[in-house]
């Protein structure tokens, strides 16, 4: 069973639920996705998704989309283990939102989130900082010491510095369907998912 799509981020609003309550959005344009590949790798299905267009691919892509019989030069190629696949998919079938998700369901969204370039440790990692007096007016975002005395002589690997911050892959959980149009392929989704608009999002269903 295929339960999960690739889509891009539109923007974020505001809805109303019908309860009156006002709730933050996500707009996705979400598929639709062909299956390119199938594996079965040492007892497990694997699906390759792809999704969105472009005007140049390189070779080996355009072996692909010509075996999956697509005159369609995707952008976006990833790869997902499933536990079952219905016999009706085959190498070319498009998959669409309203195959995958309906109203209400939960799910999970992965995405790359914005990058902020080089930062330091107040603005990445939530410092206080120093005092602005007592002789350190110009010290007041510096991390302050990262010592470890004669044991162990060294700074221990992933101690929180300045550096750079964002362009990560994140998934964020929790996040639920509340709009599905299948004519315009445009899921809502109650929350905020990461990266910047235009950026590839995977939304997969719990």
């Amino acid at each position: 069973m295929v339960n999960v799509i690739l889509g891009t981020k539109l923007g974020q609003t505001q809805t109303f639920t019908k309860d009156g309550e006002r709730i933050p959005v996500t707009t996705v344009a979400a598929g639709p996705c062909w299956l390119t590949r199938i594996e079965d790798v040492s007892g497990t299905k694997r699906i390759q998704l792809g999704f969105g267009s472009q005007k140049h691919t390189n070779k080996a892509e355009e072996g692909l989309m010509k075996k999956a019989g697509l005159t369609q030069k995707l952008r976006f190629l990833r790869g997902f283990t499933v536990s079952e696949l219905e016999e009706t998919l085959k190498v070319g079938s498009q998959i669409t939102i309203g195959d995958v998700f309906k109203e209400g369901d939960a799910i999970h969204v992965t995405g790359t989130s914005k990058g902020k370039g080089f930062a330091g440790v107040v603005k990445r990692h939530h410092f206080q900082g120093g005092p602005r007096t007592h002789g350190q007016s110009d010290r007041e975002r510096a991390p302050g010491s990262i010592g470890m005395t004669t044991t162990p002589g060294r700074v221990f690997k992933g101690k929180r510095m300045a550096g750079r911050m964002g362009n990560e892959r994140v998934t964020v959980k929790g996040l639920s369907v509340v709009g599905i149009d299948t004519q315009k392929n445009i899921l809502t989704i109650k929350g905020l998912v990461p990266g910047p608009i235009g950026g590839l999002i995977i939304i997969q269903k719990v």
